[in-house]
């Protein structure tokens, strides 16, 4: 064989290749060339139409195998193809064999070809990339407040403008404020200087007209003073009643002019607009001590036979049924004022509905009272009114007789059942709401009046949906059912399967609606797949279900447990059970207690294996639907149930539950996290009812965690919070990026996410209903519906010189924050208000001393403050409780460099770390007695966090449990006493 021949069968380290361009085509050594192309390499065409590919890095290729002929680099830095090599070629020259010679070429003389043109880009999709973890600019929030009722039941009754002789009576009261003594020599002078024009320095009358009448002021006024003193020095009067009544009228007329506006004349009500602001009302100067002082002066008797005449002259138009005149000088009955509320003396007529009369759309505080507001005069205004309502009605003028009964007497719950009595029925609710009158009435009128939304908005405001369906299901059966259905509906759009599921039982036909939300239900797991399993098993539902709930009752049934301090798992059932907390073993049995199945044979069957469970477990423990234990009495008459429907051999032999002795939760004892780190993050954490852990683990994502670390879901949407929906159907996970919030809701029962929304909010309430987020932004308090398709806010609170301080702390049923006020002269009054949810009533607004507030200071849901203080001189950190009784001081081993973080009724402190790199935590309730429990997070300073800036263990306080975590990738559960752990894992990438 030959040089040449055995160069050929050689492998070779070429730096490039010759592509045969006129034999191969031109598409196949495009292919060869875009399969070897990578940065620096070079393409260009030989003269005689082949290719040169200079390659970016050497590779070893069989020269028979290789894609074109191999080139190879020579010692002197140039290119020789194979069986051309010989003598050494210097570099930028290429060595090739041509036509049977040997042929040199300059390489850089080579025309170059650009493999980017053979790329067509016609119907390729073109994606732009962002940076990672850019977020979109928020858009601005729907506006979407209730709208404030206010029925103008005046303008409805077609009742005008006051009659002449009225104008005459009280010409002295002037509009919109209440109305002023007018003393007949004062009145007379009054009109005398207001029929005078006088001209002002501006209005083009000249200095010269304006010293004129200035000076005639001036001379009249001291010719009273002089006759004035004449009298006293003459004929010994006593001017001291005069002076007094006169100052005093002067007086009153000031504070009238500066109380214009407000409502003490139509009983000091403050309208609540849309957002829930309230209004404060104004009252006279002292309360009304020199109007006491003018009724006992000789002036008293002016006072007292001005109101005489006005009563005379309403009566009679009211006996002679002139109606109009009647209506238009009509007053208002104060209604009565609550027990901590006092009237002020009022020397004018109480103030008339002058203009449009509107129903204040919530009462307020009380109204003045005035030498006509005895019992007699009030019982005779009274007994007019009632006799008017009666004969309107009966003529037929519905709207004047419902005027009188909801503005005039202040009875607006028998004008609402005047207008539903006669048709007018979207009036009667307008009415209702506006004054407050009962939930359940309002959505019962609002759904009879077709505004169905409107209804199911207000039953869910203020919690109004059983009784609302109760009371229309009495009186139109058909309705009530629509109306239960859209409870149902609402419940359901809220990830709320069992609440869907208590809504529609009561009606046989609507039970079939909610299979499909039992079966959710089912999914989640723990005590909601307890209580789901056994109304499908009263549907009817088939042997798979009946099989599901054996193997509940049999064994655990949910990936539940708790851990023992060797980290072993024991039996879920039976610990949890007798320790009084729900789990899908006791809920099921409770459940079967009142649900007997639909198939009599399973039923038994069903029955006989919960009573072995409950006696088993020692008592259903919280099955009865909060969680909490069961008394006694409840859990006896549940056992009882079940043993009527078991077998009667079982019944009778089994004994009854024995419920084990509470456990205590050591205080000496300390919970020690997992001693290595994790490889992802954890941001923020909560254990489910389920047993399972739900983890935010930042821009990684969001994992659904068992008790032993295994992943049963993930999602990957970045998340940094998760706020948690009260009935665990639901969680919203936040991703945030400095004020702005990126949203995104995660349903836990079909495990869907969908994308919400971006907000830009100063802080979230990290639990919710299921429909409604509590945020703080710049104007206070607002209220969003995450069930919208855009952020939509329904409810505001504070704002305007009001502001909340710090964040926001809610439960199902409350909700309270430090609320900072700017006063009028400046201050800053600082108070904690506390609220009933969800109807957004204020409770309580307590006065909080302001040096209690600042760093290291947290609210707890029990309205008392905790703050952390490091005492590095007695080596550890003094707790203190305060609020408005006397503070309460705990003083705890370590020094704490951040204050304490708080969930609910429950707090934990993290402080500095050891030099073993161990940190210690301290846990406990808002109850100061109770001694704190300590937990131990092992190498915590070695997951690459300096010690100085360690960041915090996180707290969540959800489902009955309490949930601590780390950043350094690391999650402890435990009962909310603390006497066992519920899971103790890292988390991991696997």
């Amino acid at each position: 064989m030959s040089a040449t021949a055995a160069a050929f069968r050689a492998t070779v380290a070429a730096a490039g290749f010759v592509l045969d361009v006129p034999v191969i085509g031109a598409a196949e050594a495009a292919e060869r060339v875009l399969a070897h192309w990578a940065d620096g390499a070079e393409l260009r065409a030989l003269p005689d139409g082949r290719w040169l590919l200079v390659l970016a890095e050497p590779v070893e290729a069989r020269a028979d195998r290789a894609p074109g002929l191999p080139v190879r680099r020579l010692p002197g830095g140039g290119l020789a193809a194979v069986g051309a090599e010989g003598a050494p070629v210097p570099t930028g020259r290429l060595v090739l064999p041509v036509a049977g010679a040997v042929t040199t070429l300059p390489i850089a003389e080579l025309p170059p070809l650009d493999p980017s043109d053979w790329l067509d880009p016609a119907g390729l999709t073109l994606h732009r990339l962002a940076p990672v973890g850019a977020v979109a600019e928020p858009a601005p929030v729907v506006e979407d407040l209730p709208r404030p009722a206010r029925p103008d039941l005046r303008a409805a009754a077609g009742v005008g403008a006051r009659s002449e002789r009225a104008r005459r009576l009280t010409e002295a009261a002037p509009p919109g404020g209440g109305r002023r003594v007018r003393l007949p020599g004062l009145s007379r002078a009054a009109r005398w200087f207001g029929r005078l024009r006088l001209p002002r320095w501006g209005d083009g009358s000249g200095p010269v007209a304006f010293m004129a009448a200035a000076v005639l002021i001036v001379v009249v006024a001291v010719f009273l003073v002089v006759r004035f003193a004449q009298l006293i020095v003459d004929r010994g009067f006593h001017p001291g009643g005069v002076l007094l009544a006169v100052a005093v009228t002067a007086l009153l007329a000031r504070g009238s002019w500066a109380a214009r506006g407000t409502s003490a004349g139509t009983g000091g009500s403050a309208a609540r607009p849309a957002g829930g602001r309230p209004v404060r009302t104004r009252r006279p100067l002292l309360r009304g001590l020199l109007a006491r002082l003018v009724v006992r002066s000789p002036a008293g008797r002016l006072v007292h036979g001005r109101h005489a005449r006005y009563l005379r002259e309403l009566t009679r138009a009211f006996e002679q049924r002139r109606w109009d005149d009647a209506l238009r000088d009509a007053l208002r009955l104060a209604g009565e004022s609550r027990p901590t509320e006092q009237g002020w003396l009022s020397l004018g007529l109480p103030r008339r509905f002058a203009g449009a009369l509107r129903p204040t759309p919530v009462t307020g505080g009380p109204a003045g009272v005035s030498p006509m507001s005895g019992p007699t005069v009030q019982q005779h205004l009274a007994g007019l009114y009632r006799q008017a309502a009666t004969a309107l009605e009966r003529e037929g003028r519905i709207d004047e007789a419902a005027f009188v009964l909801a503005d005039l007497l202040d009875a607006p719950a028998e004008a609402v059942a005047l207008l539903d009595r006669h048709g007018r029925t979207a009036q009667a609710a307008e009415l209702a709401e506006g004054r407050g009158l009962a939930a359940d009435l309002v959505v019962r009128l609002w759904w009879r009046a077709g505004e169905r939304a409107r209804a199911v908005r207000t039953a869910h405001r203020r919690a109004a949906f059983a009784d609302a369906v109760e009371r229309l299901s009495a009186d139109d059966p058909g309705a009530g059912r629509e109306l239960r259905a859209a409870w149902v509906e609402h419940c359901r759009a809220g990830g709320d399967r069992l609440g869907a599921v208590e809504a529609a039982w009561p009606d046989e036909e609507l039970r079939p609606s909610v299979a499909a939300d039992l079966r959710d239900a089912v999914a989640l797991g723990g005590p909601a797949r307890g209580r789901a399993l056994a109304h499908l098993l009263a549907l009817g539902a088939g042997e798979a279900t009946r099989a599901l709930a054996l193997a509940v009752l049999e064994d655990a049934g949910d990936d539940t447990g708790t851990t023992d301090d060797t980290g072993t798992t024991d039996d879920a059932g039976a610990t949890d059970a007798g320790r009084g907390r729900a789990t899908g073993r006791s809920a099921l049995a409770g459940a079967l207690a009142g649900l007997p199945g639909a198939d009599p044979a399973n039923d038994r069957e069903l029955a006989t294996t919960a009573l072995r469970a409950v006696v088993r477990d020692g008592g259903f423990g919280g099955a009865g639907g909060s969680g909490a234990p069961l008394d006694q009495r409840t859990e006896t008459a549940l056992f009882e149930q079940l043993a009527r429907r078991a077998d009667p051999l079982v019944a009778a032999d089994l004994p009854r539950p024995r419920r084990p002795a509470p456990p205590t939760a050591d205080a000496g004892h300390e919970w020690a996290f997992v001693d290595r780190p994790g490889t992802l993050p954890v941001l923020d954490a909560a254990r489910l009812e389920s047993g399972l852990l739900l983890v935010a683990c930042g821009q990684a994502g969001v994992r659904l965690l068992g008790p032993d670390g295994r992943v049963k879901a993930r999602w990957d949407v970045p998340a940094d919070e998760l706020v948690l929906a009260d009935h665990g159907g639901a969680a919203l996970l936040v991703a945030r990026y400095g004020q702005v919030r990126e949203i995104s809701r995660l349903d836990l029962g079909t495990r869907a996410v969908r994308y919400w929304g971006t907000l830009r909010v100063r802080g979230l309430v990290p639990s919710f209903d299921g429909r409604q987020l509590l945020t703080r932004d710049e104007e206070g308090i607002a209220v969003l519906d995450t069930l919208a398709a855009r952020p939509t806010v329904v409810w505001r609170e504070l704002g305007g010189e009001q502001r909340p301080v710090g964040p926001l702390v809610r439960t199902p049923t409350s909700c309270a924050s430090v609320v900072a006020s700017r006063l009028p002269g400046g201050g800053v009054l600082t108070e904690l208000w506390r609220w009933d949810q969800p109807g957004w009533e204020l409770r309580s607004r307590t006065a909080l001393d302001a040096e209690l507030l600042g760093e290291g200071t947290a609210l707890l849901a029990t309205g008392r403050l905790l703050t952390g203080q490091p005492d590095p001189a007695r080596g550890g950190t003094t707790l203190r409780w305060s609020t408005d009784r006397e503070p309460v001081e705990r003083l705890v081993d370590g020094v704490a460099p951040t204050g304490p973080v708080v969930d609910g009724e429950h707090w934990a402190l993290t402080l500095a770390p050891a030099a073993d790199g161990t940190v210690r935590v301290h846990t406990g309730t808002a109850s100061e007695a109770e001694p704190p429990r300590t937990l131990l997070l092992p190498n915590a300073t070695a997951a690459g966090q300096p010690g100085a800036g360690l960041p915090a263990v996180g707290l969540r306080h959800h489902g009955g449990a309490l949930t601590f975590w780390h950043r350094s990738g690391r999650v402890l559960a435990t009962t909310a006493d603390g006497s066992a752990v519920l899971a103790n894992l890292r988390v991991t990438t696997g």
